[in-house]
């Protein structure tokens, strides 16, 4: 689980430590007044299980800090979002995910998105895109709703020509060369990408794989400073901690900075697509 994670549920039982200190209640009265195994109070105020919604109500009951519910519920629920399993996300389907994506992005300014073994999906070639999401439909076994996923995925590229919107795409040259969908479905990939280098509001870099290896790092959304969307693969990771979301900004200037761009960037471009041609 991510740190961000971690660390917001170790300041949560904090908060709950202090607040059943202040009221002079001991942890095995607390428990025994909740219904608890004495052991569970130590393990919710140090992080090490998160606490129920039921949990955070006896702890403002039992400690006489019913104006404090509000807001604990609040923490406890932005705690449970920060982490969301992907049979959880897709559990109906796909198209609800793109949609909560394009409201993501319709609110950001600035979006920066590396992608080490895939074409970014603001990118994608519709033929493309239902390539991968067949296989993700397959892989986690979820509703098939692959023609409206699609559509919608198509929609959200509609941000790339709004004014006042800037996109910074990195690839590694890698995801030139994943095929999804045959060499043909490649093809026509390639031939999009070669398209956008020169767009206005978009900035697309192509890191070669004779790169140093600077860092290491799994794909991620970078939604102008305030939040990173981070894609595991068994879950998505909402990052908001400002020294994580530094961290990841350093690691996509890294990136940036060894990308291939304008020309260099057309040139491997047609080198892969001289490889899909040639299959």
């Amino acid at each position: 689980m991510t740190n961000s994670v971690q660390e917001a549920r170790k300041a949560l039982g904090k908060r709950l430590r202090e607040m059943r200190r202040r009221a002079g209640v001991t942890g095995r009265e607390l428990a025994r007044l909740a219904g608890w195994h004495e052991s569970k109070v130590s393990k919710m105020e140090y992080g090490v299980i998160s606490p129920s919604t039921a949990d955070i109500r006896a702890y403002c009951l039992h400690t006489g800090a019913d104006d404090q519910l509000e807001d604990l519920l609040a923490t406890l629920h932005n705690i449970d979002s920060a982490y969301v399993e992907w049979r959880q996300a897709l559990g109906t389907g796909m198209r609800r995910r793109q949609q909560q994506t394009l409201q993501l992005e319709s609110r950001a300014t600035f979006i920066r998105n590396w992608e080490p073994a895939i074409v970014s999906g603001l990118l994608q070639t519709a033929d493309y895109a239902a390539a991968i999401m067949k296989n993700i439909i397959d892989f986690y076994r979820i509703p098939d709703d692959l023609n409206d996923a699609v559509a919608k995925r198509m929609e959200r590229q509609r941000i790339l020509y709004q004014q006042g919107k800037r996109f910074h795409i990195l690839l590694a040259e890698q995801s030139l060369y994943t095929t999804f969908g045959g060499h043909h479905v490649m093809r026509g990939q390639l031939d999009r990408l070669h398209a956008v280098i020169g767009m206005p509001r978009v900035a697309l870099g192509i890191v070669p794989r004779t790169a140093d290896g600077l860092v290491v790092v799994e794909n991620f959304f970078m939604f102008d400073n305030r939040m990173v969307k981070v894609e595991g693969h068994t879950a998505g990771l909402t990052i908001t901690q400002p020294r994580e979301i530094a961290l990841y900004g350093r690691a996509f200037d890294t990136l940036a900075s060894q990308s291939a761009t304008g020309n260099a960037a057309r040139a491997l471009i047609r080198t892969a697509l001289e490889t899909h041609s040639a299959e």
